[in-house]
């Protein structure tokens, strides 16, 4: 949509216009929806927060997340505004002649001046809204280390200190790299591609490269832990994966990059679009180590009703017994063995699920806390703690069973009182010593 003369076709241009007002309505459509699901993710993990430590203690991470969601925003609005406002357009995607005829009174003039404002806004609202999500994260991992070696400490410092210098970066560079500052909605003279902010590859691939190393800085921090944990492998790679949400942010970030320096025309609605989509999977990943213990909380008596029906029907190996057989637990003891302090639970864990650690993140409970139990299934030992504490759990059960008929009932039983014979009828149950009466009775 430049100043090229328009198509000699009406019904060219009839179409043209159709199909803008299509992409505009169909981009309206997803933006507005990734912002109520990232909204609704941000309240989620809120409310899983207040559940675990209640409002007073809520942490600074709490609230840079709500600070990150507030320029998603506005963020949203811009990129909304590129279309609904700008049409499209900024100082970008023009030849020299079109920029000498285009003439400063026409509404195309004002439209990209107004757009490559735009531009500006949202590259400023793009760095407050990753870079809060990124400190976020830093706090997050703060309590989690805490505890722990003096190594974490210092890595995370480390990491404090790498995103403010990032942070100082971006905006030096988005601020100061194009002088002076009203180059970046210039029209004519061409103002060259470091002025044209929708396109400028200097700051897209700042932004780029600064978004990519805090990534993956922050993703070292708690990956190694995991990852030499004793976790079994299973939950080791879920932990991993759930840790791991900035390589998408990544994915997202060089993708966009990719497609407005491989389409400067239509950079600045490329640009809008796709910092709508890199921002909000930025917000649900960041979000998610929270909220993943609530989902299990609500789908746990679903998800244990269904495997405790599991479990019933492989432990069934006769489903029929014969009808004069009758079988009785004997007994039913159960018995502790205990090295180390505390009393015994009802339950002992004998290793860590992803689920439970998890849990343990939103209630506050340290990053050690991750560190997987021995199992118990294959080893026959009982689960191992750290400081040899152990605890054992020994069931023993004798079962004894019977089939008569009355006339050997009749002709073998002892005398037993009334109430006794009532009660036992024709089964035989594991006793102890015979009793002096019974003895006598026999001698006679």
């Amino acid at each position: 949509m430049s100043s090229a003369a328009p198509p000699a076709d009406p019904a060219a241009q009839a179409a043209a216009a159709a199909a803008a007002q299509a992409a505009l309505l169909q981009f309206t459509i997803e933006a507005w929806t990734l912002l109520a699901v990232g909204i609704c993710v941000t309240v989620l993990r809120t409310y899983a927060r207040v559940k675990a430590v209640g409002w007073r203690r809520l942490q600074a991470d709490d609230y840079l997340v709500w600070l990150g969601v507030t320029f998603y925003a506005v963020e949203t609005s811009l990129a909304y505004s590129v279309g609904a406002v700008a049409q499209g357009l900024a100082n970008n995607g023009m030849t020299d002649e079109q920029r000498l005829t285009l003439s400063p009174d026409s509404a195309e003039y004002r439209t990209r001046v107004v757009g490559s404002k735009i531009q500006i806004a949202g590259w400023s609202s793009y760095s407050v809204l990753l870079w809060s999500l990124k400190a976020s994260l830093l706090v997050f991992y703060m309590r989690l280390t805490a505890g722990l070696n003096r190594t974490y400490v210092i890595r995370i410092n480390i990491g404090f200190a790498l995103l403010l210098a990032s942070f100082i970066t971006i905006l030096l560079n988005l601020f100061f790299s194009c002088r002076p500052f009203n180059k970046y909605w210039q029209i004519y003279p061409d103002p060259g591609n470091v002025c044209q902010p929708a396109v400028s590859n200097q700051v897209i691939w700042v932004y780029l490269s600064m978004n990519v190393i805090t990534d993956l800085y922050l993703i070292s921090i708690p990956v190694p832990m995991l990852w030499q944990s004793s976790l079994k492998p299973v939950k080791k790679m879920g932990l991993i994966i759930l840790f791991s949400g900035g390589l998408f942010v990544v994915a997202c970030a060089i993708l966009r990059c990719a497609l407005i320096v491989t389409d400067p025309v239509n950079g600045a609605q490329l640009a809008g679009s796709w910092a709508v989509r890199e921002t909000f999977v930025a917000v649900v990943t960041t979000n998610l180590p929270m909220i993943f213990p609530l989902f299990k909380l609500w789908l746990g008596p679903l998800l244990g009703s269904l495997l405790t029906s599991m479990r019933s029907q492989q432990k069934l190996t006769d489903k029929e017994s014969r009808s004069d057989l009758r079988t009785f637990g004997g007994g039913s003891k159960q018995s502790w063995r205990r090295r180390g302090g505390g009393p015994p639970t009802a339950n002992p864990i004998t290793n860590i699920t992803f689920n439970e650690s998890e849990e343990r993140m939103v209630d506050d409970v340290k990053m050690q806390d991750l560190k997987g139990w021995t199992d118990t299934s294959t080893t026959g030992s009982g689960p191992t703690l750290g400081g040899g504490n152990n605890i054992r759990k020994h069931v023993e059960v004798a079962v004894v069973s019977e089939a008569r008929d009355d006339q050997e009932v009749r002709d073998h039983r002892c005398p037993v009182n009334g109430d006794e014979e009532s009660q036992h009828g024709n089964f035989a149950f594991a006793r102890g010593p015979p009793r002096s009466s019974y003895t006598d009775h026999a001698r006679t």
